[in-house]
């Protein structure tokens, strides 16, 4: 049984699927892992490094032909025309943003997992990349908001006289959202923090950060048993606006995350609001590559409207290449390794487990999984 890693190809993109750990991990599980030239190489991990795991340094061909292929982003259609019929491809997928390339891995036959679906039980926490991933991306929005900021985070004391704190608006309290509350925190920043989920308060408060949301019956039945954000009524949204606006106008910097499972990023930050903050203070839009949380957000860029920048995030956690990718292979050993029998050394998938359910687009040249059936 053949593991293969391709080097990533699509733009941007800096991590790997594997990591000479996981390299090591797989051999001794007694398979055979073929890893692309270079795949490693932005991310700090030499091939030198992947040979004394054991890999075989190989062509993207000999990567993209193996029984299972492991990588970061979907494949582009000239890789996805080299995967083998009967191959299993794990990966983040997107396939609401290219339903024709899941129609594709059905015709060739591809047994293909989208990894961003990964279910929210416990038993799939190890494996869940959307975390793994957006923990640091939340920490990389306050750190380049720091960078980018005019002035100090905490408050300081001088002969000279006193620095005021920087506040920070945290929007969507998720995982990117919790680390980016806790990591401004760290950096002696006023933080606070909004979501339409009630239960996520106390998490907020228990961070030091003050909670701000419109506390109502709605609330209460905001998050759906996956443990994401519900979207919210016509009459919800314009209560919050309100209040986000009273608050918002305070701010030095504002970082949004909010995201709706295959749909359109939800608008938190309208044109009015924005053009009330602060000349200097800044928005990082986490939601950019799905529309973005404001739709002044332009994805990949920095835009300036009035003296406020507002940056337009892109795979954030691909700019600490080396932990994001030790992660996400670690991710991927946990999916992949107990669906390797022990005995014959080979693929022994249980198509009724919830994990593989929840994940698997296509299997025996059809498309399966229910929210992309036609």
């Amino acid at each position: 049984m053949k593991i293969g890693i391709p080097k990533e190809t699509r733009p941007n993109e800096t991590r790997v699927a594997a990591t000479p750990e996981t390299v090591r991990k797989f051999k001794g599980l007694g398979l055979e892992v073929l890893v692309e030239s270079a795949s490693g190489a932005a991310a700090h991990f030499p091939d030198a490094d992947y040979v004394a795991a054991g890999a075989s340094i190989v062509s993207a061909r000999e990567a993209l032909a193996a029984d299972i292929v492991l990588k970061v982003q979907r494949p582009t259609e000239a890789e996805a025309g080299q995967l083998t019929r009967g191959a299993m491809l794990a990966a983040i997928l997107a396939p609401y943003a290219d339903r024709p390339m899941v129609a594709s891995f059905a015709a060739q036959g591809v047994n293909a997992f989208a990894m961003e679906f990964m279910p929210r039980i416990t038993r799939a926490q190890t494996m869940d990349v959307l975390s793994s991933q957006s923990n640091l991306a939340g920490y990389k929005a306050v750190i380049d908001a720091a960078a980018l900021f005019g002035r100090a985070f905490p408050m300081m004391m001088t002969a000279a006289g006193t620095i005021a704190a920087a506040r920070v608006l945290v929007m969507g309290v998720g995982v990117a959202g919790l680390q980016a509350i806790a990591t401004a925190r760290r950096l002696g920043a006023i933080v606070s923090a909004t979501d339409v989920r009630l239960a996520t308060k106390e998490q907020v408060q228990s961070l030091g950060a003050t909670f701000v949301a419109v506390e109502d019956e709605e609330t209460r039945q905001a998050e759906t048993a996956g443990g994401y954000a519900k979207e919210m009524s016509e009459g919800y949204r314009k209560k919050q606006a309100a209040l986000i606006a009273e608050t918002i106008r305070k701010q030095d910097i504002v970082i949004t995350t909010a995201l709706i499972p295959g749909r359109p990023a939800p608008v938190l930050v309208t044109e009015d609001m924005l053009r009330s903050m602060k000349p200097g203070s800044i928005l990082i839009d986490l939601a950019a590559e799905q529309g973005g949380n404001c739709p002044l957000t332009r994805a990949g860029e920095t835009v300036d409207i009035g003296g406020v920048r507002i940056v337009g995030a892109v795979n954030l956690a691909g700019r600490l290449a080396a932990d994001a990718s030790a992660l996400y292979a670690r991710n991927l050993f946990n999916f992949v390794s107990p669906l390797i029998d022990k005995a014959t050394k080979g693929l022994k998938i249980d198509w009724n487990d919830d994990i593989i359910k929840g994940t698997c687009l296509t299997r025996d040249g059809e498309v399966i999984h229910p929210a992309l059936k036609a």
